[in-house]
């Protein structure tokens, strides 16, 4: 199974770090398999600010539809904090929901999901840094889901740029992810 496509002409200044298919979910005859592509910022200081694109294939195969919708959103959150947790930030707090346009005319709003926690990787001074994650979960005919994570701290970013520039950064990536052009079932 494919992950979910990034347009290329918005990861500027990102390296691919790592592509991988697993078992999200299973219970009984029922699973969740995710095809996710991860990016990193490169050139950046840790914590350093990362993107991912993730396409989710259910079994047996279920259109999307309000129920399964709010429980996909209830286990992307669950598992985006433990994503969170991997990447050693911790007192991760969900902050609220809203929704927003993805660039696909063909796909539902998205729900993007906002989440603050601390690095506990230290800045270069030894200071704690604060991070901001989103998370944004939606379907076309199959469900996607995007995000990251980005430093808070005005320290990690070369002058000139600040926590807002890597917001609107991910937000401009996230809304362009789409489905594989060639979908495999």
């Amino acid at each position: 199974m494919e992950p979910p496509v990034v347009p290329p002409d918005r990861l500027d200044g990102w390296r691919r770090v790592d592509e991988a298919t697993d078992r999200a979910f299973a219970a009984g005859p029922v699973s969740v398999d995710a095809s996710t592509v991860r990016y990193e910022r490169a050139a950046s200081t840790p914590p350093r600010p990362f993107c991912f694109a993730s396409r989710l294939r259910i079994r047996p195969a279920t259109a999307p539809n309000p129920a399964l919708t709010a429980l996909v959103e209830r286990q992307a959150r669950s598992g985006f904090r433990d994503r969170l947790a991997e990447r050693d930030i911790e007192s991760v707090e969900h902050r609220g929901d809203r929704e927003i346009a993805i660039d696909d005319p063909a796909a539902s709003r998205a729900t993007l999901s906002t989440f603050r926690g601390v690095a506990r990787a230290a800045s270069e001074d030894g200071r704690p840094v604060p991070v901001e994650a989103l998370l944004a979960v939606w379907s076309t005919d199959e469900y996607l889901l995007g995000g990251g994570a980005y430093p808070l701290d005005g320290r990690s970013y070369p002058s000139g740029r600040g926590p807002a520039d890597a917001r609107r950064e991910l937000l401009g990536i996230v809304r362009g992810i789409g489905p594989p052009v060639d979908r495999d079932g």
